[in-house]
């Protein structure tokens, strides 16, 4: 993994709010509206808060018709899988089993 990889990744985490939606989405993928209700926060911020966790390569979102679903990306889940909630970039860690909730 590149510096610039661990640098997305590690900002792009360093956000409560992203948290909480990696978390959400570990458990099942959802649509934004789910997302909002859940997290109790406006449609505006969590479509905000994915376009930010998209870039850095955690989420990725599928068509179903005219509806969006996100969910972890593949390459993400696997590396979660590979290292188990610990994820380590060499310079740091990231604890990703002390999400906020």
């Amino acid at each position: 993994m590149s510096t610039n990889d661990c640098t997305d990744i590690l900002k792009s985490l360093a956000d409560r709010t992203r948290q909480r939606i990696v978390k959400a989405l570990l458990a099942t993928d959802l649509g934004v509206n789910e997302l909002s209700e859940r997290l109790e926060i406006t449609q505006y911020n969590t479509s905000k808060h994915l376009r930010i966790l998209k870039d850095a390569g955690i989420v990725d979102v599928r068509a179903i018709g005219q509806r969006r679903e996100y969910f972890v990306a593949t390459t993400f889940r696997r590396r979660i899988e590979k290292e188990g909630y610990v994820l380590d970039f060499g310079c740091c860690t990231f604890r990703m089993d002390r999400l906020a909730d």
